[in-house]
């Protein structure tokens, strides 16, 4: 016969078993209604040997897989840095070969007066004439060196990166194998006006290898016989080869130095700047 008393009437002990009681009732209700769904447990549990079983990954087969991803990655590398080595000696051959070719050849001299590009490397030839003309073209005579004026420079020293040089007069393609090639009608040393200096960065001695190197402040010492004329460096910058402002006459004393940039490309000119120091 059921219990008839109120809630409020019953222990705690006595609450806690309908609990459970009521909680058993719900849980046969529900094991019921998957019974009947075909998704009951067997009352024994889980039946581990009817489960289909997941057969893990062999680990020999992803040995095998990481081992054959590190080779690629070894190989990638190997043919990256192959690369990078054979585009650096391809470069390297061609600066060398350029520099033989420029080097041994005999070009027609650049004019001194009405310069309509800067001093530098003359225009090389496109290649060899055809062979009916080969015969009517002589080659060019060579240029007298012209004897300097009194007062003109003859020698340049830079100590910052130690250029100690003669100065030829004319900055032509002959005066510039010489030294420092002083272009004529440009000031001497100590006068107002521009005197503009030119010399190789990469051939016959090299002689404004390292003329990028000069910092704003450093000395340049221009001599003119035994007397030294100081100039400080001003400016420095890089212009196409036909930008000839750099050589325009100026109302101040100073010094402008020219050679080809970059170096073994020398398709610009580096200018240097200096005024004459009190």
């Amino acid at each position: 016969m059921g219990d008839k008393r109120a809630v409020d009437e019953l222990s705690i002990e006595e609450l806690e078993r309908l609990l459970l009681l009521k909680k058993m009732e719900a849980r046969a209700k529900q094991r019921e209604r998957l019974a009947a769904e075909g998704r009951a447990l067997p009352k024994g549990g889980l039946n581990y040997e009817a489960l289909p079983t997941v057969e893990p990954r062999p680990k020999k087969l992803k040995r095998w897989q990481e081992s054959f991803l590190l080779s690629l990655e070894i190989i990638a590398l190997v043919a990256l840095l192959a690369v990078v080595a054979l585009s650096f000696i391809n470069i390297h051959s061609l600066n060398r070969e350029a520099a033989q070719i420029l080097g041994g050849a005999t070009p027609t001299p650049t004019p001194v007066i009405d310069v309509v590009i800067l001093p530098g490397r003359p225009p090389q030839p496109s290649g060899d004439l055809p062979s009916p003309y080969k015969d009517k073209v002589k080659p060019a005579p060579p240029i007298a060196i012209p004897t300097p004026k009194p007062g003109a420079p003859t020698r340049i020293v830079i100590p910052a990166i130690g250029v100690d040089a003669p100065i030829v007069e004319g900055d032509g393609w002959e005066e510039l194998k010489r030294g420092v090639g002083h272009h004529i009608g440009s000031a001497n040393p100590g006068e107002r006006g521009n005197m503009v200096l030119s010399g190789h960065n990469d051939i016959f001695g090299e002689v404004f290898r390292d003329l990028d190197k000069l910092d704003l402040g450093d000395e340049i010492i221009v001599y003119a016989g035994e007397v030294p004329y100081r100039y400080v460096v001003k400016a420095k910058k890089i212009v196409e080869p036909t930008d000839v402002s750099v050589m325009a006459p100026t109302t101040t004393p100073i010094v402008t130095l020219i050679t080809c940039y970059p170096y073994r490309i020398d398709t610009h000119r580096l200018v240097i700047v200096g005024e004459l120091s009190q």
